[in-house]
């Protein structure tokens, strides 16, 4: 249903804006629903939404540069909240192996898995980390992301995961999206840690994180909660040092099994609990008490062929905000379509079509702490929008493969 979102407000002198935007159908995703304005129009002044409404309502602002789009819709830019598109090496050979049944095991046994790409990152230069990513990053750009998380995680050493840290605080300021870093070293055990797992949760709480902090090179602090990797007592160490540095967290929490990682993530306040397949209604009660995010990362979920959904229902009847993520990394989701992320939502997680969308603009937003600011069409949110030549939100879903034709506007100025 078409509804007004904001009325202009009267005023005696002519108001000026830097750029006037209108022809098209506003999917504002207010409170994470189309919220459609039809044949809308946005006003822009020094990157954030001035004015938006009705064009019928319009003011006459005084402005040089005004656009009609002339039909299609508009949607807020793409968040994609949940990435690792910052590491070294390939392992695109092991999809191979695994595909001619070659066991995950076995490939580890012989130095790859996790392993080969923590070598890989280790080797790689500062430089090298960040040209790899930036092509990772183009394919996301061009489908409408203006901003993006990225994990480090691939380094596990004090040295090599500050230098990951750096490389992704260099791309928030060589390309045109927003960047969002997040510490991930509680990622898995470093080979030289194996056995003493305490011992290196102890170099991260002591000795890295500090450094992070005082460098201000992440804006969360990340974990993975799992039998493979730490334990919910290891990682709430890192929690406890991470928050009195302040730091949000977030988690990697029951993609594999459920050892009540996102009910942990809820008593620290998390900002998010991501992958969830073995959540249970317990943990969906206190996410939704905390208002931490649910992520739901279904590329890592196809590529694994995975059989357990994470429960859809439970968050909806809880109330818990549901984000959307490509989870891009080289072995479990090497995705670099967000737009694909809806589909797979849709099909494999039986999400609608408006809570994929919601997924990736409004409550991606929240899973980042930048609900005030991004994530929806509203007065004195930054000017990140995407016009599409589409008849309706769920063209946006429906589509399987290739790049939509697309305008991205990044902080109120048509990004090249």
């Amino acid at each position: 249903m078409a509804v007004p979102l904001q009325s202009p407000t009267p005023c005696d002198n002519k108001m000026s804006c830097d750029s006037l935007w209108w022809g098209a159908d506003l999917v504002t995703l207010r409170d994470g629903r189309y919220s459609i304005i039809e044949n809308g129009a946005i006003a822009v002044k020094d990157g954030k939404i001035l004015w938006i409404g009705p064009y019928a309502q319009c003011p006459d602002f005084d402005t040089a540069q005004r656009t009609d789009f002339g039909g299609g819709i508009i949607t807020p830019g793409f968040i994609d909240c949940h990435t690792h598109l910052v590491f070294g090496g390939d392992r695109s050979g092991e999809f191979e192996q695994r595909l001619n049944g070659v066991s995950y095991a076995d490939i580890a046994a012989k130095g790859g898995g996790i392993l080969s790409t923590v070598n890989a990152t280790r080797e790689a230069t500062q430089q090298q980390l960040i040209d790899q990513a930036a092509f990772r990053l183009q394919p996301l750009l061009a489908e409408g992301v203006t901003c993006v998380e990225i994990k480090s995680g691939y380094g596990l050493s004090v040295e090599s995961e500050l230098k990951m840290l750096q490389a992704i605080r260099a791309l928030g300021s060589t390309q045109q999206v927003e960047v969002k870093a997040t510490c991930l070293a509680a990622h898995a055990i470093p080979p030289e840690y194996q056995g003493r797992a305490d011992d290196y949760i102890d170099l991260i709480c002591e000795t890295l994180l500090p450094q992070v902090a005082a460098a201000s090179l992440a804006d969360a602090v990340d974990a993975f909660c799992e039998h493979l990797a730490f334990s919910p007592q290891q990682v709430e160490r890192v929690f406890n040092k991470a928050k009195s540095l302040g730091l949000p967290v977030k988690l990697h929490a029951e993609q594999l099994s459920a050892l009540h990682g996102s009910t942990l993530a809820a008593r620290h306040a998390a900002l998010s609990a991501d992958h969830l397949e073995y959540a249970t209604e317990s943990d969906v009660q206190a996410m939704a008490a905390s208002g931490t995010v649910a992520v739901l990362l279904p590329g890592a979920y196809y590529l694994l062929r995975e059989t357990q959904c994470p429960p859809i229902a439970l968050f909806r009847r809880h109330g818990v905000a549901m984000a959307l993520a490509s989870d891009a990394n080289p072995g479990t989701s090497p995705a670099l379509s967000l737009r694909l992320m809806l589909n797979m939502a849709c099909t494999l997680f039986r999400m609608t079509p408006e809570e994929a969308l919601a997924g990736i603009t409004y409550h991606g937003a929240k899973a980042l702490g930048l609900q005030q600011t991004h994530g929806s069409l509203e007065i004195n949110k930054v000017a990140d929008f995407v016009h599409w030549p589409l008849a309706r939100p769920a063209e946006l879903v429906y589509w399987l493969g290739g790049q939509l034709p697309c305008t991205v506007i990044y902080r109120g100025e048509i990004r090249l």
